[in-house]
């Protein structure tokens, strides 16, 4: 599909999507969402797509929240709020608001490069991704707060699983301000570096990441997510279940201890498995 709010590119093995909306600092909107949900599915499903990257236009901005101006979202959340039964049943069965955000079904490494500004529901999408690299000037917050908006894209379920349930508190009922330095002591941010190399460092990162066998990043990534919440007998089940499911392929585990013993690169008959 052709998208107006957004830029998908492909180079190689990595995908980049960038908001494309600077004029009002990359903040979402119904159509972005809509976009959104339809590049990540295409994301997911080409097989010569290792990794994504997501960032904001520009240097001010990842995304600065919900665009509060969006006639198309109060027309239709007001319409469906007309019948409550039907919303709460569109709301629970919803990819999520910002497009992606309730979906757990891509097991491929995902990696934000957080420009600026990471507010609100700009936030809540950078927690989905699985690790985030901040530029000097990023700031983060959950400035809903002074509207009295609510989470409803993870992050009330994200943010104290990478954080800690004390820090997230602190920090939801605050929405405060804080920069990428914080962000990095607290471990939101895996790095941060100069501006002026964020993209390239994030892109060497996405590289490196393609050149490793795909299938056990995917199966342990998947293990990591299915595993959240569970007891830890039932957490240490699905462990054993994916490393099964990897171990009985023939061009996994065998091909990758037959290239050590013999000392040569692995030869993978296909990426992903």
């Amino acid at each position: 599909m052709p998208y107006k709010n957004i830029i998908y590119e492909k180079d190689e093995h990595v995908v980049t999507i960038t908001l494309n909306r600077p004029e009002v600092h990359n903040a979402l909107n119904w159509e972005t969402a809509q976009e959104l949900h339809k590049a990540w599915q295409t994301f997911r499903d080409d097989d010569d797509a290792y990794v994504a990257i997501m960032t904001g236009a520009g240097d001010k901005a990842f995304c600065s929240g919900w665009d509060l101006r969006d006639a198309a979202f109060h027309t239709g959340v007001l319409e469906e709020l007309k019948d409550f039964d039907k919303y709460r049943v569109h709301l629970y069965n919803s990819p999520g608001p910002c497009g992606y955000t309730r979906r757990l079904d891509i097991f491929k490494p995902t990696i934000g490069a957080i420009n600026g500004y990471c507010f609100a529901a700009g936030f809540e999408t950078a927690l989905t991704l699985d690790i985030r690299i901040a530029s000097e000037n990023a700031e983060f917050g959950m400035l809903e707060r002074r509207w009295n908006i609510v989470f409803a894209d993870g992050g009330a379920v994200r943010l104290p699983l990478i954080v800690g349930f004390a820090k997230a508190l602190e920090l939801a009922i605050t929405g405060r301000r804080f920069g990428a330095q914080e962000a990095l002591r607290m471990g939101l941010v895996s790095e941060v570096v100069p501006q002026n190399r964020l993209m390239d460092r994030v892109r060497e990162l996405a590289e490196s990441i393609c050149e490793l066998p795909q299938g056990a990043i995917r199966s342990d990534k998947e293990a990591i997510i299915r595993g959240i919440g569970r007891p830890l007998e039932e957490a240490l089940r699905i462990e054993a279940e994916m490393a099964i499911s990897m171990l009985m392929r023939s061009d996994s585990f065998s091909e990758g201890a037959k290239a050590f013993l013999e000392k040569r690169k692995p030869e993978w008959k296909k990426q992903g498995l």
